[in-house]
């Protein structure tokens, strides 16, 4: 039985509880098995519930056997990992949408937990395979198990104040209108970490059940490519939290600059018994430049994505507003100008010491700080200014 249009949603059964979703790609070594436990948990559970296989074009048998054992089959028109999930998801009838993959590394006679959560009000409901869930030997490569995984969890909960185990985890549940409010759009593998990001974008009630991962059972290798699925996921993350990854840290090397900068343009400067010299100028001056590029860089991303990102931070947010074209020009000017001063001041004394050798590295240094500094606001002012008006829609003649 043929989804009508897999490319627009579904309106829900009322009496359709659980739709598991499968993303299948010529998986008929593994498939039937799925679709049994999937069948087995309905019934013991005492759900009305149904199987989805999102096929990506299998040419296997893949689809027939689906077929023949109750599975409705959505035929997928792109090939990848998430649009083979969003068609298949779009194309469930259930109110609640639990997803797993299709080599039998994930037990669907686990929905349990997954269907109690979201009957309990839980919006999305993430596996984990670590503690407290369970790894079966051979299951899980080594370096994926304590290097991939652990890195990219790492790396999402920080960047977006999340609490999850097991960012990688296949198996999941949500519940329908939690789909439909998410807008996923992922076409590979990143599906899985755009899922977690938008979650607590929108503050769903996100909660966690152990699952427990099985060796793959196909005889082939996996669809999955280590280096390169890790690297989606984790350039997925990395261009959607500009504030965490540029604003931030470019702040706190800004200060950090400033902080060596100061005490030394002028004099040395004796700090328990430590003296910093004009030495500290160079170092402090390339934090404070390369803090602005960071600090300029995350406001610029911000309005290519037309300010929308995820976790926006509220000093960024209100620095953003703040810099128009006309205050970057002003504020990049005033810099500049300040550091022609202090220069002029340099070649002046130079001149008065008929052009001998002169040592005066602060006030130079510092000048073509400042000058840099100016030079660098009052351009990505420009091109900010520059973005805006041309990205907004032209009105149509008359």
């Amino acid at each position: 039985m043929l989804a009508p249009d897999s490319s627009q949603p579904q309106q829900p059964d009322d009496s359709m509880e659980v739709s598991v979703v499968i993303p299948c790609l010529n998986e008929v070594r593994t498939l039937g098995a799925c679709i049994e436990k999937a069948l087995a948990s309905f019934q013991r559970l005492g759900l009305r519930g149904e199987v989805v296989v999102a096929d990506n074009g299998s040419n296997d048998g893949s689809v027939e056997l689906a077929q023949s054992l109750g599975a409705r089959v959505v035929h997928v028109p792109q090939r990848g990992y998430g649009n083979a999930l969003r068609f298949g998801m779009a194309g469930a009838r259930g109110r609640w949408l639990i997803m797993g993959d299709a080599d039998d590394t994930y037990n669907f006679e686990e929905i349990g937990p997954f269907v109690e959560r979201m009957r309990n009000g839980a919006e999305f409901v993430m596996g984990t395979r670590l503690g407290p869930g369970k790894i079966m030997p051979g299951a899980n490569p080594l370096l994926n198990r304590y290097v991939g995984t652990p890195v990219l969890t790492f790396v999402l909960n920080r960047l977006f104040s999340t609490r999850i185990r097991d960012v990688n985890c296949g198996m999941r549940g949500l519940t329908r209108e939690a789909f439909d409010r998410l807008q996923l759009e992922s076409e590979g593998m990143e599906f899985a970490s755009e899922m977690v990001i938008k979650a607590a974008l929108h503050d769903l009630d996100i909660q966690e059940v152990p699952v427990t991962l099985y060796p793959d059972r196909r005889g082939r290798p996996p669809h999955l490519r280590r280096w390169r699925d890790g690297w989606r996921h984790l350039k997925f993350m990395l261009l959607h939290a500009p504030d965490q990854l540029l604003f931030r840290p470019g702040m706190a090397a800004l200060l950090l600059g400033l902080l060596f900068v100061v005490p030394v343009s002028f004099g040395p400067v004796v700090i328990l018994g430590q003296s910093f010299d004009f030495h500290y100028l160079f170092f402090g001056g390339t934090l404070v430049l390369m803090g602005m590029q960071g600090v300029l860089g995350a406001l610029l991303a911000r309005s290519l994505v037309g300010g929308v990102i995820i976790r926006p931070g509220r000093f960024a947010s209100a620095l953003a507003n703040w810099l128009t074209f006309g205050r970057g020009l002003a504020v990049g000017g005033a810099l500049l100008l300040a550091g022609l001063v202090l220069e002029a001041v340099v070649v002046g004394i130079w001149l008065h010491n008929d052009m001998r050798v002169l040592m005066e590295p602060r006030r130079s240094v510092l000048g073509m700080l400042l000058m840099g500094a100016g030079a660098e606001v009052a351009l990505f002012s420009f091109l900010l200014a520059v973005l805006k008006t041309h990205s907004q829609p032209r009105q149509a003649q008359a």
